[in-house]
């Protein structure tokens, strides 16, 4: 754990946590609404979830060679949350033209 100073910990971790009050939000709002296209952004919001998870996990060891492979993770469910995030946007706009058209 000493590869990161402790006010550097605290953003680590509290992105994770409001990352995971984002995802809840998004639900929230989504039921509120009665529009599915939000649970799919919300899904579509794990794999970001997912990379920040795997960097803590890599820093909690010390940025150990062996956890290399979580490197590789984070940065592939970075790419892969990206492109599903961009594609629940397109998803929800397209939903809320054709009901509101």
């Amino acid at each position: 754990m000493h590869a990161l100073s402790l006010p550097t910990w605290w953003i680590h971790v509290s992105s994770v946590l409001e990352w995971l009050v984002a995802i809840a939000a998004v639900i929230a709002l989504g039921r509120a609404r009665s529009e599915t296209g939000w649970r799919w952004l919300a899904l579509a919001m794990v794999p970001a979830l997912v990379s920040a998870m795997a960097a803590c996990t890599w820093h909690l060891f010390d940025n150990a060679s062996a956890l290399n492979g979580l490197v590789v993770l984070q940065a592939g469910t970075t790419f892969l949350g990206n492109a599903a995030m961009a594609a629940a946007a397109w998803n929800l706009l397209r939903l809320q033209r054709t009901s509101h058209g």
